[in-house]
């Protein structure tokens, strides 16, 4: 075999070799762009989920790597991390609710499933609040959040419209209040399982009641 028939079949060898090598490269970067990954097992301390334009939509995170939230475009400022969960994100790129949980001393621990007005803080919510003696109240929650939109509302401050759940002591309590947030209509089931409707003036003072007392 003559020189140049060596070099001639080193140069297809080279190019077969080049192609595969080309082709196994080229496929590993598409499926990795486009395919989806399948794990049995993953441990991660944060997951950003963002659209195709890298807007950020939800995180899941733990307590040290917690996002701190946006409001109005800027990232609010905490003395400490936030609890583990997931913090979700509106179209306007601020926080919009979440669901977090976490340690309340000792042996407690609370969970919370919110959701927040555009530019304010949580309008209703589902929460858990357990104490280290064991004792814990839990329910539906309501809150009035100012309208930032108006001048007039620039100094309110929120107010919880209305509780339904379970207090500490065992009675079960729906609760409503006016926009002051003062109690209007109490409706409970004491532990005893005693019922009792009461509606308040604005000063507190029930008006009427059922069963009427005796």
């Amino acid at each position: 075999m003559t020189t140049l028939e060596k070099e001639v079949r080193f140069l297809k060898a080279y190019a077969v070799i080049s192609t595969l090598v080309f082709a196994v490269l080229f496929l590993t970067a598409f499926t990795a762009q486009t395919g989806k990954q399948k794990f049995a097992e993953i441990d991660v301390e944060r997951i950003n989920v963002v659209e195709k334009d890298g807007k950020l939509r939800m995180v899941i995170s733990n307590n040290e790597r917690q996002h701190p939230g946006i409001v109005n475009g800027k990232i609010i400022e905490r003395k400490g991390p936030r609890p583990p969960g997931m913090i979700f994100f509106n179209h306007l790129g601020d926080e919009m609710g979440g669901l977090i949980y976490g340690d309340n001393g000792g042996n407690g621990h609370f969970g919370s499933l919110t959701w927040d007005r555009v530019r304010g803080d949580q309008t209703i919510g589902f929460r858990h609040l357990e104490g280290d003696d064991g004792k814990y109240q839990m329910g539906l929650e309501m809150w009035q959040q100012p309208n930032v939109q108006e001048k007039t509302d620039k100094n309110e401050s929120a107010t919880n419209r209305l509780f339904l759940g379970k207090y500490r002591d065992n009675s079960t309590v729906l609760l409503m209040r006016d926009i002051k947030g003062k109690p209007r209509i109490r409706m409970q089931v004491a532990p005893d399982g005693t019922p009792l409707l009461e509606f308040l003036d604005e000063a507190g003072k029930v008006i009427q009641s059922f069963p009427t007392p005796k």
